[in-house]
């Protein structure tokens, strides 16, 4: 049964965990949907994990439809929330709005929108009340890396983590389903979930928040350029992907593959035609 933000929600009501991973491709999609997933996350970290670029800000908004409509092949239950890339809900209204509606009619349920300013909650309630399910994002968010001055851990003491927690009742009100809370102590994440009625989803703010979100490429031990603290790997695929192409290298220079059961033959007299063919 397909999930919906509803259930999301109900979630939270009965004190069970809500499982996030991003996934970028329709295989990938597939299996952790098949897995029992509650929602897949078209994140714009696939910017740098997928497409080897140096920032989460460089991935355009053409870029993530065609993310966001492989994933949405290989779905059948999860909810489906892709990130809206850099610049593409903090100019205007009108604009965020269609770039919102591209993603949805790419095949996402609902966008991701990062931060609280007076702008973004303009745009998240005319978007919740036009049918537009959106996910916050606070704490440390990555499209303001430059303004945050870095990857940085946000809400280190209670004054700061009151402020967060103003900016979540600010995003609840705006009508958010839910809201991401990146890298911050795991009190302070603790505080804000406790103190408001959407589910909260961390990475990086410990383990009491409603539920927890990774990126795949983490998940799985592929990505080898930068792997975070509270990224956990539960597999390691860059080496099973690295030995499976030397034994495919070796196996080719060699000789023994492909071997006879994976090789399609002729019959008989269709190869005594083509030895006819070369004695001629």
């Amino acid at each position: 049964m397909k999930k919906n933000i509803q259930k999301i929600q109900q979630f939270k009501a009965e004190n069970k965990k809500i499982t996030v991973l991003t996934a970028y491709d329709f295989s990938t999609a597939k299996y952790f949907d098949e897995a029992g997933v509650d929602i897949i996350l078209i994140g714009d970290s696939l910017a740098q994990v997928i497409l080897g670029l140096d920032k989460t800000t460089d991935i355009s908004m053409t870029e993530m439809q065609v993310f966001t409509s492989a994933v949405a092949r290989g779905v059948k239950e999860a909810l489906i929330v892709a990130d809206m890339p850099f610049m593409s809900s903090q100019i205007d209204k009108s604009k965020t709005v269609e770039n919102a509606l591209l993603l949805i009619k790419a095949g996402a349920n609902a966008v991701k929108i990062e931060g609280a300013s007076e702008f973004n909650l303009e745009c998240i309630k005319h978007l919740t009340q036009n049918g537009v399910p959106v996910m916050g994002h606070l704490g440390f968010t990555p499209l303001s890396i430059n303004a945050l001055g870095g990857n940085k851990i946000q809400g280190k003491d209670a004054q700061k983590t009151f402020h967060i927690l103003k900016e979540a009742k600010k995003l609840q009100e705006a009508g958010c389903f839910a809201i991401v809370l990146e890298l911050m102590p795991a009190e302070s994440a603790r505080f804000i979930t406790e103190n408001i009625d959407i589910p909260t989803i961390g990475i990086g703010a410990g383990p009491d928040c409603s539920g927890q979100v990774l990126v795949s490429e983490d998940l799985l031990g592929k990505y080898d350029r930068f792997t975070p603290k509270f990224a956990r790997k539960f597999t390691n695929l860059k080496e099973i992907i690295l030995n499976s192409a030397k034994e495919y290298v070796k196996e080719v220079e060699q000789g023994t593959f492909p071997n006879a059961s994976e090789t399609f033959k002729l019959d008989s007299e269709e190869v005594k035609k083509l030895e006819n063919y070369k004695n001629n």
